[in-house]
């Protein structure tokens, strides 16, 4: 099996960083940083956000692996003290292996994003937000190229399924099941008053739909995607709508998406 581990850089997570190649090494495992088959993040989501765009190019042919040192992310199965059962169930999946782990697959979310100065295409596996870096963002949104909403307010948030647990969940979005291939676009503070409105609510996008985001004044604004930042004052629009590409997390045992967010917010 060829493998390739990232972690947050902390020293618990390079300690069990250096026990997992360990362990691997045991199991005859190869270390590959060009074309790894697992891809394992030690440390928290942030750090699985950083393996996602690492190998942003070849989500064909990777399969992700969380290993939390922290407290439980959604995209980590595996707690530290696990490693070797982890390492065990793989070297039994291998090509040699009597076992095949579970390959699942979440939806993302394509951006294109247009500029006075030029374009940029990125994929998101958490969000997308718009905020305004010096005031009020002004933005008109389209749905399918029809007008719905002028926004006044702090910004916009849009998450893949995956990802309304996130910032989505804090800004009163609904959590949805990462079998659902849709976005949610969710307002940031917005302004509703006589003068001006929005649907103040958030929108669930289907697969086939998209969504259109104008910049409506000279404005600087700060675009993230995920765990990167951009800032930008020549924005023209932003258009959401969701990848043809999907993201595998290879699933060494059960653990279901709602017994994820049990654990997480409930228990």
């Amino acid at each position: 099996m060829r493998y390739y581990v990232l972690d947050r850089g902390d020293q618990h997570s390079m300690d069990l960083s250096q026990q997992f190649h360990r362990l691997a090494q045991e199991k005859n495992f190869k270390l590959d940083a060009e074309s790894p088959e697992i891809v394992v993040s030690i440390g928290g989501d942030g750090t699985m956000l950083h393996a996602f765009h690492t190998f942003i190019d070849r989500l064909s042919d990777i399969a992700f692996v969380g290993v939390h040192t922290g407290h439980l992310g959604f995209y980590a199965d595996w707690r530290a003290d696990e490693l070797e059962e982890l390492i065990h169930l793989m070297s039994q999946s291998g090509s040699e292996g009597p076992l095949k782990p579970r390959i699942v697959k979440y939806p993302l979310i394509e951006l294109e994003i247009h500029k006075k100065s030029g374009n940029a295409s990125f994929i998101a596996l958490n969000e997308f937000t718009l905020k305004g870096v010096d005031g009020t963002v002004v933005a008109q949104v389209d749905i399918n190229d029809v007008t719905f909403e002028m926004f006044r307010g702090d910004g916009i948030c849009v998450s893949t399924p995956s990802g309304t647990t996130a910032y989505n969940k804090a800004l009163g979005g609904a959590m949805v099941h990462p079998t659902i291939e849709a976005l949610q676009l969710t307002e940031i503070a917005s302004i509703n008053n006589r003068v001006y409105r929005t649907l103040g609510s958030p929108l669930l996008l289907p697969k086939h739909h998209h969504c259109d985001i104008f910049s409506r004044k000279d404005q600087r604004l700060l675009l993230t995607v995920d765990h990167l930042n951009f800032p930008v004052d020549d924005l023209i629009s932003v258009r959401c709508q969701v990848s043809s590409h999907k993201v595998s997390f290879a699933r060494y045992r059960p653990f279901p998406f709602w017994d994820r967010v049990r654990i997480a917010f409930l228990n």
